[in-house]
């Protein structure tokens, strides 16, 4: 049986990677006494899959973990254990049980599913752009009105040009957020929503969307200045629409 959770990642949690954060879920787990099935062979390790791994200096209200149990209590317990466990920077928020793949279908995880992912990109305090925050605003509205956006994108194979505009499903200034977000504010109020492309398909980060208007409205591009928080993570349904991994 397998149960997805989901959980917020902030606070000085935002600067260990995704290789700890694993490592971590494994040990809270166990510290959890779930019953969580191992991998067969030389070497067992515990089933589990993340869905889209979030970079460093990342906060998010919406993690999500796939996790293979060999018996589950209702979620409402999953949950509770899960916290019990937990330090600061991380909690679960939403525990759900996922149904039997049928016999001779392929088991979908969490990471194969993803589609897309909300963000909030805000400026930092300390750090300026150079213009007020309409005109920011402004030119920011005629940049996404562009037919192509072109950068240089890394990737395992290389360097390329790409355009990156198709990646861009929605952007603006305004959205709707859990009033329990964890997402840092910060005074000067300059921020900007952006639903990107997610996933082993297709994957846009949207750090490189700032830096690509930086560039558009010749502003200099500060890497460090910009803090990104991720809202949700979304999979397509069976009318092909967004839905969250846990509805």
């Amino acid at each position: 049986m397998t149960i997805r959770i989901r959980f917020r990642k902030y606070g000085i949690m935002k600067f260990i990677g995704h290789l700890d954060v694993m490592r971590f879920f494994q040990k809270a787990i166990r510290r959890a006494e779930l019953n969580v099935v191992y991998s067969q062979g030389f070497s067992p390790h515990q089933v589990m899959s993340f869905a889209a791994p979030l970079g460093v200096g990342l906060t998010s209200d919406a993690e999500y973990l796939d996790v293979e149990l060999s018996d589950i209590p209702s979620p409402e317990e999953v949950l509770a254990r899960l916290n019990a466990v937990m330090p600061e920077g991380f909690c679960v928020n939403a525990c759900q049980i996922l149904p039997e793949t049928p016999p001779n279908t392929r088991k979908e995880n969490a990471m194969s599913i993803v589609s897309a992912a909300d963000y909030i990109v805000s400026l930092k305090d300390g750090y300026q752009t150079g213009l007020a925050r309409e005109e920011w605003r402004s030119q920011f509205c005629r940049f996404m009105e562009s037919d192509r956006i072109e950068i240089l994108k890394k990737s395992k194979k290389g360097t390329k040009q790409t355009d990156i505009r198709p990646m861009i499903y929605e952007s603006g200034f305004s959205w709707q957020e859990n009033p329990d977000s964890v997402r840092e504010r910060y005074e000067n109020g300059l921020t900007v929503f952006l639903r990107t492309a997610a996933g082993s398909t297709q994957n846009l980060k949207p750090e490189l969307v700032i830096e690509a208007f930086c560039e558009f409205a010749n502003l200099s591009w500060h890497p460090f200045a910009w803090q990104v928080h991720r809202l949700e993570l979304y999979r397509h349904n069976a009318s092909q629409a967004f839905e969250p991994l846990i509805p």
